[in-house]
């Protein structure tokens, strides 16, 4: 009996991968992995068939056995190879990794055999049972290796092509492992182990079919319309609906009795009825179209599978790697390719190169904005095959390529990249792994994918010019400062010079005079710093300063002007943390308004509050007033100004933003024909901690001044 369950399990073997063998051989000999897989079936074939033939005659010797035992694991070890070198171009398996496994397996090969012919040759017994058991058990380790490394490194677009093929070979070494390890450990093959193996190898073969069957690179020979299958299908579930009522009447009016005839007529009627209701029910047939289409139909692609995995792509933040790389990839992905290039529109109308994978780009990279064939494809949205255009290039109207996409090597498909009705970039894909043969199917997902990616690298591209923007928005900004600042300057020194032919003999206005000048010039000097280093922290130039000596220095400045202003008290010495020049001319600036908005009879009062570790400077006049809907719009806003083409419009902001820098706040009252109270909230400055005091902002009436209100 156990003779006869061996030489049955290995025909049953020999017998499946024969029929596999002839399957690959009329069918599918293109690719590498087809050859491959058709010798491990023939060697195989020959493997299960020797073993039949020698459980029956006693022949061929061990020797013969041996041999083709080898052969047969060094085949499906060349198989694992082929799929290495045709589904691994990314490098992601390093070529260190490759030559290990390689010198090791087949290394491993040439010895067993190596020596099993000198023991057969010349009778030298080099090798014993176990040497030789131990030596079957290493090369399924090794295979088994090989098929984890494979894995585990293989790209996603790549693993559901394989697993069939990774998931056999797989099988095929556990198995002769456990069986060698058995036998290691007892000292003989046991005999389960050896009936099991030729129906184990059997029961392999058809996921080795379906895999060579399954794959979507192979051409359809016939397809049906759902329609005609859904037709079909209701057609065959009616016929076998009646069948069964059929059957169950007859069996109803057996039963029946006397009342076998009425109850056939009302079950036939009600299951009559039943089957109209399912015939005309819309869920039941949408539900039997979803049901064929997905058993019965194969597309090229898992479309939601492809769209997820587009949005994991493109959801990544990070710029490692760049945006145009990864659309490369996408791009080149849908094509079994890992290689290509991606030029998008730039500043001047042509198109340059932003990413490149896996491909050598020539030295001139540009393409024309007026080439033929971006003319082209702001004629018609066509995907041009490379080999097709080769072969006919009169199907594409004699198109010129351009040199950078001629002149790469293994350049395949150009691709059009549209943002709306505009050729917004032009996508090159290399040549695929393996033989693909083209449809609408791929060039329909191309597009769509293709208008995808382009919104996204426009929306980037736009963010980038944006960025760009703030930045000389920045520097535009600083340079406003700078030049309000010199305006203040010039006017100064400008009066000085209109009013010295009157008073030169005036000690008081020489006194002045060398005062202002004296200002001007560290105020110069400040500005000339701020150039050199820009991008100093303001807190490195902040130290405690005397804000009522401030405040009194700026009275004085200012005194010569009417309406002069007026230090309300005797407030104490208040110290601040801050730049003195920055804040001399924000608090200058607001007092020098109050000036120009009131008139020379009116009245301009200064007083300094102290709260909660915050001072609050009140500059309060008596002029026009503004309204709440300027304070709110307008008055800090920069550019904007009352005063005409004589202002820049930027001093309130620039006094709002560094008063802000101090973690301060401002804040205004006014009202037309009433006049304006500007409050300046600073935080106090403290000796024993080095660092000035904040607190939140505290309300105004509590720290508000005892003079009467401007509204």
């Amino acid at each position: 009996m156990l003779w006869d369950l061996s030489v049955i399990s290995h025909s049953a073997a020999a017998a499946m991968f024969a029929v596999l063998s002839v399957l690959i051989a009329t069918r599918y000999l293109r690719r590498d992995i087809d050859r491959a897989l058709f010798l491990a079936s023939v060697v195989t074939t020959l493997w299960a068939a020797t073993l039949v033939a020698q459980s029956i005659w006693g022949q061929p010797g061990f020797f013969v056995r041996y041999l083709l035992e080898l052969l047969r694991d060094t085949a499906w070890i060349l198989l694992l190879f082929a799929m290495l070198r045709d589904s691994f171009r990314q490098g992601k398996l390093t070529n260190q990794l490759k030559k290990i496994l390689g010198i090791s397996i087949f290394g491993l090969v040439i010895v067993l055999l190596t020596l099993g012919s000198l023991e057969f040759i010349f009778g030298l017994n080099l090798l014993d049972g176990k040497t030789k058991v131990i030596g079957q058990i290493a090369l399924a380790l090794l295979g088994l290796s090989l098929i984890e490394q494979i894995w585990r490194n293989a790209p996603g677009f790549g693993r559901s092509s394989m697993k069939y093929l990774c998931i056999g070979i797989a099988t095929i070494f556990m198995f002769d492992f456990f069986m060698y390890a058995d036998a290691l450990l007892f000292g003989q093959v046991a005999d389960s182990f050896w009936n099991a193996r030729g129906f184990v190898n059997a029961a392999l073969m058809p996921l080795f079919a379906i895999n060579v069957i399954n794959t979507r690179k192979q051409p359809v020979d016939f397809q049906l319309s759902r329609s005609a299958v859904f037709h079909v299908g209701t057609f065959l579930f009616a016929g076998a609906y009646l069948l069964f009522l059929a059957i169950g009447g007859y069996y109803v009016r057996g039963l029946g009795g006397a009342w076998g005839e009425a109850l056939q007529v009302l079950f036939i009627s009600i299951s009559l009825a039943f089957l109209v209701a399912l015939l005309l029910s819309r869920r039941i047939r949408g539900k039997l179209m979803v049901f064929i289409s997905q058993n019965f139909f194969d597309y090229k692609y898992d479309y939601r599978e492809e769209w997820l995995k587009m949005t994991r792509e493109l959801a990544n933040l990070s710029d490692d790697p760049p945006l145009p790389e990864r659309v490369v990839r996408i791009l080149a992905g849908l094509v079994e390719s890992n290689t290509g290039a991606i030029w998008l529109q730039g500043e001047q109308k042509d198109y340059l190169l932003k990413a490149s994978v896996n491909v050598a780009i020539p030295k001139y990279t540009v393409i024309d904005g007026d080439a033929e064939i971006v003319r082209f494809f702001q004629d018609r949205e066509w995907i041009i095959d490379l080999n097709e255009y080769r072969s006919d290039p009169v199907r594409y109207n004699l198109l010129e390529i351009p040199d950078p996409i001629t002149d790469t090597p293994d350049a395949w498909l150009i691709i059009p990249l549209y943002l709306g009705n505009e050729l917004y970039g032009i996508a090159m894909v290399g040549a695929p792994y393996s033989r693909v043969d083209l449809n609408w199917e791929n060039f329909d997902l191309i597009k769509v994918v293709a208008r995808q990616t382009c919104n996204l690298l426009a929306q980037t591209d736009a963010q980038n010019r944006l960025s760009r923007a703030m930045q000389f928005e920045a520097v535009s900004k600083a340079s406003a400062f700078m030049v309000h600042d010199l305006k203040t300057l010039i006017a100064q020194l400008s009066l000085l010079v209109k009013n010295a032919p009157k008073h030169r003999a005036n000690p008081a206005f020489i006194d002045d005079m060398i005062a202002t000048t004296d200002h001007a010039v560290r105020k110069m000097a400040n500005l000339m710093d701020h150039i050199r280093k820009p991008s100093s922290p303001a807190e490195e130039h902040r130290s405690p300063v005397n804000l009522t000596q401030v405040v009194r220095e700026l009275i004085d400045h200012h005194g010569h002007r009417h309406p002069a202003p007026l230090l309300k008290g005797e407030p104490d010495e208040i110290d601040v943390c801050a730049d003195k020049e920055q804040l001399r001319s924000v608090l200058g600036h607001l007092i020098q308004n109050a000036q120009d908005a009131t008139p020379a009879n009116g009245e301009i009062s200064i007083n300094l509050k102290t709260a909660k570790g915050n001072v609050v400077i009140f500059i309060q006049d008596t002029g026009t007033g503004m309204t709440e809907d300027f304070i709110r719009s307008q008055l800090f806003k920069p550019f904007e100004s009352t005063k005409g083409l004589t202002g820049m419009g930027i001093g309130a902001y620039q006094a709002r933003e560094y008063i802000r820098e101090l973690d301060g706040s401002i804040d205004v009252t006014s009202e037309p024909g009433v006049g304006s109270c500007f409050s300046v909230r600073i935080p106090m400055y403290k000796a024993s901690d080095d660092k000035p005091v904040t607190s939140p902002l505290m309300p105004i009436s509590e720290i508000a001044p005892t003079e009467k209100s401007v509204n």
